[in-house]
């Protein structure tokens, strides 16, 4: 967590934590394990509520400015969705938002019914097989006498079984275009997908020539490009904040134990060896914060950096904080792999993040190729 935050921005974390600890503590979420939506409707509505979704809307389509850093506000809420493991689609819905927005007032009515929480919109981006990059998507988008046909398969969609909205990023034979697809369009069929985590659903998302109108074009035809890129960016830097946020609160509930935790008459925090651990852990995850922050800066004043930061980031974050929840099990022993122990919760969601949008050994490779053009 920053230590500079505006008092608007300190407001912002103190609101949304509150709320996350009432309406989804730890045991809320376990409760919903076999949720087949994995969160209730009315715990998204009053979570959306609290105003995030509207940082990423313009002002004359009903949104507003925090601090001017839209990223930076995010991640504050995206910190504190990590703590808690807590439910929603948050990264597909602000995704969305940025896109729909950009677009301008034609997607209005749709903005303001996900700004609410009324409807749930989903980013159909990825395809089987691992695929996250732009280049590799097979999805055809292209344009007939009755508007805009499209056909594929999109995989890992978070939130896709329960949107009513979905955002599809497709190739369109000059470039990358982006459609919006109400839910029930004929053609469009939707699959759960099983997940790992504990309140996340996923999807597949199938094209058989699903047929749109122009008027769900979002953005230009064929003039994606830049806009997909940005919100890649976004959903990383939203991903690293959000395992920040986790890593940090089991870091502080896994010392608390070992505090707690006697063996040959002391408490096994107090053991050399274990601090030493637990110095080395602090170091990375303060690491991951600042490098995460550094990315976050670099979008919101659209430098030129933004994207080898925002990769550095995920490769930083991506593994240094697989390799601390890892350490945090060891360090609560036999109880630390069991059911009824929260760390495996925590594990669960970074692993799902480690290899969403790809892993870190993906994300190498880019900040290699980006430093040696």
């Amino acid at each position: 967590m920053r230590l500079n935050l505006s008092e608007d921005q300190e407001l912002m974390d103190a609101t949304v934590r509150r709320f996350l600890e009432k309406e989804a503590p730890i045991a809320k979420i376990r409760a919903q394990y076999d949720l087949a939506e994995g969160c209730a409707r009315d715990y998204w509505r009053e979570f959306c509520a609290l105003g995030w979704p509207a940082l990423l809307v313009s002002e004359d389509l009903g949104g507003y400015a925090l601090s001017g850093a839209t990223a930076q506000d995010l991640a504050i809420v995206a910190e504190e969705v990590g703590r808690l493991i807590a439910a929603g689609p948050f990264t597909p819905t602000a995704v969305c938002l940025d896109a729909l927005s950009k677009a301008g007032a034609a997607f209005g009515e749709v903005i303001a019914k996900v700004m609410s929480g009324e409807v749930i919109a989903a980013w159909a981006y990825a395809e089987a097989g691992d695929q996250w990059e732009p280049d590799a998507l097979q999805t055809t988008a292209r344009k007939t006498g009755g508007g805009v046909l499209l056909d594929g398969v999109k995989a890992y969609v978070e939130a896709g079984g329960q949107a009513d909205y979905f955002l599809v990023t497709a190739r369109a034979e000059a470039g990358l275009t982006q459609v919006l697809v109400p839910k029930g369009t004929a053609n469009v069929v939707v699959t759960a997908a099983h997940g790992v985590d504990f309140v996340r659903r996923f999807a597949e998302v199938r094209f058989d020539g699903a047929l749109l109108p122009e008027s769900a074009l979002v953005g230009p035809w064929a003039g994606a490009d830049a806009q997909v890129r940005r919100q890649r960016q976004l959903a990383l830097l939203l991903q690293c904040a959000e395992s920040n946020g986790a890593v940090d609160c089991a870091f502080e509930f896994t010392v608390d134990y070992m505090r707690q935790r006697y063996a040959f008459g002391r408490p096994i925090a107090s053991y050399q060896a274990l601090k030493h651990r637990l110095a080395d852990m602090l170091a990375r995850i303060q690491a991951s914060m600042a490098t995460t922050d550094a990315a976050i800066d670099a979008f919101d004043a659209g430098s030129p950096e933004a994207e080898r930061l925002v990769h550095i980031a995920k490769a930083w974050v991506g593994s240094k904080s697989s390799m601390n929840l890892s350490d945090l099990v060891q360090m609560t022993g036999g109880i630390g792999v069991t059911w009824d122990h929260d760390l495996h919760i925590y594990e669960r969601r970074i692993a799902v993040n480690r290899a969403l949008f790809g892993g870190p050994e993906r994300h190498r490779q880019h900040v290699h190729r980006l430093i040696s053009a």
